[in-house]
């Protein structure tokens, strides 16, 4: 909904708000912001507000620093409890030069340009994810909540209770939300926002993880979307769910086509087939992430489709008459510590590139592909994904199209910065060294 000025001002007042925090995501999809009071908003939404980017992780360089935050109007959300006992708001901003230009570093930016072709032809590109992540009881030495499964549910359970308060936060702030439950794993959990246009998606996936991670503060336990947090269970996923509409036709659905898949949403498959391995590392851009991306876990890592099959990479939901509106593909490698701003970009052009280049869509593949062996999976020419952030940055340092997507600027700061993690780990010593073989070396 749109919002003025002068709502904006409204509202604040009428609330007796005293704070608003200005928020925008560095590249690597961290929130970052600064806090305004009252009586500065007025000439902020006006003028926008200047800071420093030079210490933001791949925003300015020192000589190029003064960046400028324009808060989004239609952003505005009043958070729906209070902090060190005051009201406090919040705004999405879009990051700008001195003189007025895009800011090139700027996530939100990246994908605004991405949208801007769909528009152009009265298309509208919608994502849904479903977003996992664990309650522990603390960060440093972490303990399940409970110890439930897929679709288990205790109305005593004080992960439960934690879901609800999210889920009511997030409601009372106008994200819709359309289910939530327990997961596979201990201790695990899935809140699913109603499918949005991909940036406003993009915003609520931000604010859907601060508000996971602030309510589990304030009842004095920890939310992480780590990508595997515990060896030996599943890890948390972000499976994104994707259409096309034109206006309110979903040029993904033909009730005459094979499995009622129109040719677009044929040839969008295919191009996020064809080029997931180059946008992996945006779509599962940490160290961690590739202790999840492994057999045996459910999580997808091998480059096929299916519409039963959940061993897929890319899952086409089985077609119900009279929900054409709901034909859809999902892409379930992702994970819920990506950046949602560059992963949506991605997914969208790697998507539009297929329908461009008018690329064909390979059979799909209904047998749980985990059972199959070597040559099985040699056989049906089934690729898998980058299996360390080593060779997810090999991968993506080759790729022209997320280069132009990203643009020079975050694609060469984002193989920076993940060479540097990798170096990290590399020469770290783990526990698991140190248990394995000090006693034998």
């Amino acid at each position: 909904m749109t919002k003025t000025k002068e709502d904006i001002l409204r509202m604040i007042d009428e609330a007796g708000v005293r704070y608003i925090r200005l928020c925008f995501t560095d590249i690597l999809g961290k929130i970052k912001g600064m806090s305004i009071t009252r009586s500065e908003i007025e000439q902020v939404l006006e003028e926008g507000q200047g800071f420093d980017g030079s210490s933001v992780e791949g925003f300015a360089r020192i000589e190029e620093s003064d960046l400028m935050a324009m808060p989004d109007p239609v952003t505005f959300r009043i958070i729906p409890w209070e902090i060190a006992g005051e009201r406090v708001a919040m705004m999405f901003c879009d990051i700008q030069t001195p003189d007025g230009a895009p800011y090139d570093g700027d996530p939100r930016w990246i994908l605004r340009r991405s949208l801007r072709k769909l528009h152009d032809k009265g298309w509208t590109f919608y994502v849904g994810p479903e977003i996992e992540y664990f309650y522990f009881d603390n960060a440093e030495d972490p303990a399940f909540l409970d110890h439930d499964g897929y679709f288990d549910y205790g109305t005593v359970d004080i992960g439960a209770q934690l879901r609800k308060q999210t889920v009511n936060a997030l409601e009372a702030i106008d994200i819709p939300v359309e289910c939530s439950h327990h997961e596979v794993a201990p201790s695990q959990h899935e809140i699913d926002l109603k499918y949005q246009e991909a940036l406003v998606m993009a915003d609520f996936a931000q604010v859907y993880r601060f508000v996971v991670k602030e309510i589990a503060l304030e009842n004095e336990l920890y939310a992480t979307f780590m990508p595997k947090p515990v060896f030996g269970h599943n890890g948390s996923g972000m499976h994104c769910h994707m259409s096309i509409f034109d206006g309110d036709k979903n040029l993904f659905f033909d009730n005459k086509g094979q499995y009622n898949l129109s040719e677009i949403g044929r040839q969008f498959t295919a191009g996020v087939l064809a080029h997931v391995k180059e946008i992996t590392l945006v779509l599962n851009q940490w160290v961690n992430s590739y202790k999840r991306l492994v057999p045996g876990y459910e999580a997808p890592v091998y480059i096929g489709w299916g519409r039963r099959n959940r061993s897929s990479m890319v899952r086409v939901p089985m077609y119900r008459v009279g929900k054409e509106k709901a034909t859809r593909i999902e892409l379930r490698s992702p994970d819920p510590a990506a950046n949602p701003y560059l992963a949506f970009a991605l997914m969208l052009e790697a998507g539009l590139l297929g329908i461009e280049k008018k690329y064909k869509l390979a059979d799909p593949i209904e047998e749980n592909i985990f059972n199959m062996s070597a040559r099985e999976k040699a056989g049906l020419k089934i690729d898998t994904l980058p299996n360390s952030l080593e060779n997810a940055v090999h991968e993506f340092e080759k790729s022209e199209l997320a280069r132009r997507v990203l643009g020079d600027h975050i694609f060469e700061k984002l193989i920076e910065n993940k060479k540097i993690e990798w170096d990290e780990y590399r020469m770290h010593v783990s526990q698991y060294e140190s248990e394995k073989y000090l006693p034998m070396l």
